[in-house]
């Protein structure tokens, strides 16, 4: 290669995400895609949840101010990430590489933040006795439900978190662009908007009275 030729290289653009024929990025179309496939599950087990909820007669209203003061808490945790990961893919857009990173490892601390917060949860259910097949306070349905669709949105912050340190570690080496961040932080809110549907679904129609 003529040393032209290796210049013109050093100075040729970057390579843009290839677009589908909907005017998108592609990998941005695939994300919108699995976030609508996605919240169709979700919203399917929610519906399930409520037709079950209403056709069990003994279904229980366990939790007290503890547990409701823990989901307030998980919530917190949960927008305030929403805010931080929006930072981060507006300094990647304003080609800040290192705050953005900076707000992406503050994302995945408060996506551990809250995980640990929910299986401290989950602990503390298990020892009075309720699993996924048993309930000593009313109908072990109960406990299906409940362990069934927290938990799906657990492993939904599992996985987010793990692609943030991912995405952001292949970021730092300058392989991946603020278009990754983007469609990152596209996965990260849809998260944290179904965890808004759970909340009034699985825990605040289940206080006690």
């Amino acid at each position: 290669m003529s040393q032209s030729d290796a210049a013109f290289d050093l100075h040729a653009p970057a390579v843009h995400a290839r677009s589908s024929p909907f005017g998108i990025p592609t990998k941005k179309l695939a994300m919108w895609l699995f976030i609508i496939a996605d919240a169709a599950t979700f919203a399917g087990c929610l519906v399930a949840y409520g037709f079950l909820r209403n056709g069990t007669p003994n279904w229980p209203t366990p939790f007290k101010t503890p547990t409701v003061v823990n989901a307030g808490v998980m919530t917190f945790v949960l927008i305030t990430s929403s805010l931080t990961i929006l930072l981060g893919v507006r300094d990647a857009k304003l080609a800040r590489k290192s705050q953005s990173l900076r707000w992406i490892n503050i994302t995945a601390v408060l996506g551990i933040i809250f995980a640990i917060l929910h299986i401290r949860e989950w602990f503390g259910m298990i020892s009075e006795g309720v699993t996924l097949a048993h309930n000593p306070w009313g109908s072990a349905l109960f406990g299906s439900a409940f362990f069934s669709i927290t938990g799906l949105h657990l492993t939904h912050v599992a996985g987010g978190v793990v692609a943030l340190l991912a995405v952001g570690w292949r970021y730092r080496g300058g392989r991946y662009n603020s278009d990754d961040i983007e469609i990152l932080g596209l996965y990260w809110h849809f998260v944290d908007l179904v965890w808004m549907f759970v909340v009034p679904f699985v825990y605040l129609m289940n206080v006690a009275h």
